[in-house]
């Protein structure tokens, strides 16, 4: 699905709820989907919606992030770095994706297969509760970091969350 469409469906859905697409909210969406890999704080969210709209204030950014995450089509989330970072969910799956953070260096690698459902069936099953979603976020650190072979911050081939800003 391009960008142009996941807008068009990320419009149905705030219109669903009430909520008009303002340019301001349109801009902070395009910066997100085009940096879905990033997981980006809502201080990286400013700077690259401010290259596209260079009125807007970073309080608007951050009602946005909020209103996006209330709605449930961001996940706000920390990789324990100290700040909130917002990723898409993704239409593909019924629950959020799980997510590789390495302590040493920064890189986050995301698990999009669910690996919980068959957990999930039997907490149903064994305490009657239903799960509505979850998200598992694993901490630790890749080979190449436990072996001193990574730089801090660089991708490796993994997402690695960045100090943009």
């Amino acid at each position: 699905m391009t960008i142009a469409e996941r807008l068009d469906k990320i419009n149905r859905q705030l219109s669903g709820e009430g909520y008009k697409l303002t340019p301001q909210r349109a801009s902070t969406l395009q910066v997100l989907l085009e940096n879905e890999e990033d997981h980006l704080s809502a201080e990286e969210v400013f700077m690259l919606v401010r290259d596209k709209s260079p009125d807007i204030g970073l309080a608007t950014v951050y009602r946005t992030l909020e209103l996006l995450s209330e709605l449930r089509i961001v996940e706000k989330m920390n990789f324990g770095d100290g700040a909130a970072r917002f990723d898409l969910r993704s239409d593909d799956h019924e629950h959020m994706h799980h997510h590789l953070i390495c302590t040493e260096c920064g890189a986050v690698e995301e698990i999009k297969d669910d690996w919980l459902v068959a957990m999930e069936k039997r907490i149903e099953r064994e305490f009657g509760f239903t799960v509505s979603d979850h998200r598992l976020d694993f901490f630790g650190h890749f080979h190449q970091c436990q072996n001193g072979g990574c730089e801090k911050n660089s991708n490796r081939g993994h997402s690695a969350v960045s100090n943009r800003v």
